[in-house]
């Protein structure tokens, strides 16, 4: 499946940020708020009501999609619906744990993001929140959405999530 055309209007874009919702596996009205593009359990897209041209770059406009702290203006927030109830250490994958479904969306998302605002893939340029500060130096509280994979325990560290999501954003461009 792929974005509709008029979720994405012209901006300048740098990045796009991977996180999950915390949430159900269906999208809320509150996380709509929060993110330009929802991907429920099915992976079905969900549409958020901030625009992405509102986070351009050189400076956000009003009403922007608040998802990354100090880290939104030239930013595409991407929402996995998912994780209501987690836990990091001990790893509990919570009550709607992240799908291997959503995942797979989220890469031909992320790519085909990349592909239309000229992003290129790299670990500071698509990445998860649990990333952002480590990969961007942009302090963040504590947020680990990306850090721990449900359907792979395998791969349980913030860049092992990333490096593998890259590889497959790269893979489908």
């Amino acid at each position: 499946m792929n974005i509709p055309g008029d979720w994405l209007p012209n901006a300048t874009i740098q990045r796009a940020i991977l996180h999950w919702t915390a949430g159900s596996h269906k999208a809320t009205e509150f996380d709509r708020k929060h993110y330009h593009v929802l991907i429920e359990d099915d992976g079905r897209l969900i549409r958020g009501i901030p625009t992405i041209d509102l986070n351009t770059l050189p400076k956000a406009k009003s009403g922007y999609a608040a998802h990354t702290l100090n880290c939104n203006t030239g930013s595409i927030g991407v929402s996995l619906c998912a994780m209501a109830g987690a836990i990091e250490r001990p790893f509990k994958a919570g009550t709607q744990p992240l799908t291997k479904t959503q995942w797979d969306m989220a890469s031909s998302v992320v790519a085909q993001l990349c592909r239309r605002y000229t992003i290129p893939v790299g670990p500071r340029t698509v990445l998860s929140h649990a990333e952002v500060q480590a990969n961007l130096g942009i302090q963040q509280r504590g947020k680990w959405d990306i850090a721990k994979l449900p359907f792979d325990p395998a791969f349980d560290t913030a860049r092992e999530c990333g490096d593998r999501f890259r590889a497959e954003v790269k893979a489908k461009l």
